[in-house]
């Protein structure tokens, strides 16, 4: 392999359970019921708006200044609703300034970085090199650039200003149903579709565990053992309740068909949040019932390797797979999972996941894996740049739109989310690698192999990829073992049949014949002795192989 100097590969690591869980289930209520809760939800969500807005005035706080602004506005919220439904109102209110605070500063950073980019292409002439610093290929490209540095900058300027003053840019319900109001045919959806999609979205039935409280919480109470479903309805819808002390009882009954065992075990013994939520185009009521796990230390790497472990390369459009032994070996057939996502809702999407994962936990437990390994991916540089991401990559024309659609689909932080908790329930590990170079260590050492071994199954160059994926995973380096036969060293290095004995050469004018001169040991033929010659190193170059060496396959 020819190339610059290669970086150090990181070690692989065990990643951490997950921190909770969410169980859904449909609720089937009655005409009453649903005016009930949307007249809750309605109230609710317009307290929630004003505090929202409240809290966006006041600008970036310190701790104290958090502190004493959430208990100024739950004072204010008590009177028309209850100090259980105002503590969860700015709860959620803090929680969503903070991740609006931390998209401004991110957009900022990433506006700044392609600014960089753009300025370093630009003091470089057209066609021309400044060091590693490549100019634009034409001055036609350079102008352009120019005129982008400036739309750049100026909304760098914007962002800057915003973080300077304090604002942010928060809007319940979403800002891209906002925008679909005024863009109604291009949605193909009618006014009253999208107020339905916009009220429901803005309903506020969220209620916080308590953990010394019956059944995990006051304020939605759900009784596991009798199946029923309470609310407290806020002060001034008092008159609507059924029940004692201003509470409402759903009238269908409430169990978890998943999980059931699982939320009855959280409402006896400690805190549960409920969530209620409607799906205006199908009509459905939902309960979302999610609490904290205790934290769990993750498994040692000792432990996990002594197993085979299920290698996953993760795709474009599929999922390449391959159960990998401890020894380093790929056992069994490859396997690909489809994965298609492009155009499809975000419900859609989250279910085809679900669904592949699904098929990898079975194909795990039936190879008696022990953990599932993954590369840790995320792509933040090159969605931070966008199209001045160029390094190895195209950036330009179709195929730069291409490739950075591709990237915008690919769901690496979602799939290992996911993947870490499925694994999780299914009693199975994540092991995450490093992704450095195992597309080009698996095509320069494992694709040839493996396709002469499989030669009646589809192999890919990600099945190979997984390959070195696994072997990360156990703590073997990508190169294949020293001393193995490759493609076309089977039969120059040894014969089927003993070579038959050939004549002496007698020596001419008393002196012994010279031997035939041997190629250079670098290089991968057949030494003249029969012996098998060593493997060169992983980027073709005199020297150690770059990869750090964990343990070597006896």
């Amino acid at each position: 392999m020819t190339g610059g100097r290669l970086r150090e590969v990181a070690l692989p690591f065990a990643v951490a359970g997950p921190g909770g869980a969410r169980v859904r289930t449909r609720l089937r209520l009655s005409a009453q019921d649903q005016a009930v809760l949307q007249a809750a939800g309605r109230h609710l969500g317009s307290l929630a708006s004003a505090d929202l807005a409240a809290r966006c005035a006041e600008g970036p706080l310190d701790g104290q200044g958090r502190a004493a602004s959430r208990a100024a506005r739950k004072r204010a919220l008590t009177a028309a609703s209850s100090s259980r439904w105002a503590g969860t109102i700015t709860r959620t209110t803090e929680d969503q300034w903070q991740l609006s605070w931390r998209n401004l500063q991110a957009a900022h950073a990433g506006l700044s970085a392609r600014v960089r980019a753009i300025e370093a292409r630009l003091a470089v002439p057209a066609g021309g090199t400044a060091g590693r610093v490549r100019g634009y290929a034409t001055a036609a490209d350079r102008h352009a650039k120019q005129a982008r540095l400036q739309v750049l900058t100026a909304r760098q300027a914007a962002a800057g200003q915003r973080i300077a003053r304090g604002q942010v840019s928060v809007t319940r319900g979403g800002r891209r149903l906002l925008r679909t109001r005024a863009n109604l045919d291009a949605a193909a959806i009618t006014k009253d579709q999208w107020r339905a999609e916009w009220d429901a979205r803005r309903l506020f039935l969220t209620a916080d565990g308590e953990k010394d409280k019956a059944w995990g919480n006051e304020t939605i109470r759900f009784q596991p053992d009798e199946g029923w479903l309470e609310v407290r309805l806020p002060g001034p819808l008092g008159p609507l309740a059924n029940r004692p002390h201003g509470r409402y009882r759903l009238s269908c009954p409430v169990a978890f068909p998943y999980r059931g065992d699982a939320v009855a075990a959280q409402a006896a013994t400690g805190a549960i949040r409920y969530d209620i939520s409607l799906d205006p185009a199908r009509g459905r009521w939902y309960l979302d019932a999610s609490w904290r796990l205790p934290a769990r230390p993750a498994p040692s790497l000792a432990n996990l390797r002594a197993r085979p472990v299920l290698a996953v390369d993760l795709n474009h459009g599929h999922l390449a797979a391959w159960v990998i032994t401890p020894d380093g070996n790929p056992s069994g057939p490859p396997v690909t999972i489809p994965l298609d996502l492009d155009g499809l809702p975000a419900s859609r999407r989250d279910g085809r996941l679900r669904a592949a994962i699904t098929t990898l936990i079975g194909i795990a437990r039936a190879g008696g894996c022990a953990a599932v390994a993954v590369e840790d991916l995320d792509f933040a540089d090159a969605r931070e740049l966008g199209r001045e991401h160029a390094a190895r990559r195209p950036c330009r024309g179709r195929r730069g739109r291409g490739y950075r659609r591709m990237i915008a689909g690919l769901p690496t932080g979602k799939f290992r989310d996911r993947l870490t908790q499925m694994t999780a329930n299914a009693g199975l590990h994540v092991i995450a690698v490093d992704p450095a170079y195992t597309t080009r260590w698996a095509a320069e050492h494992w694709l040839g192999p493996l396709r002469d071994q499989h030669q009646d199954q589809v192999m890919t160059g990600h099945h190979a990829a997984a390959v070195v994926i696994g072997r990360r995973a156990h703590g073997h380096r990508a190169r294949r073992r020293a001393g193995k036969t490759g493609r076309g060293q089977r039969t120059a290095g040894r014969r089927a049949t003993p070579r038959a004995p050939q004549p002496r050469q007698r020596p001419r004018n008393s002196r012994p014949p010279k031997a035939r001169r041997q190629p250079p040991p670098w290089h991968q033929t057949a030494a003249a002795t029969g012996t098998s010659p060593p493997d060169q190193a992983a980027h073709h170059r005199s020297g150690p192989p770059t990869e750090p060496i964990l343990t070597i396959a006896q």
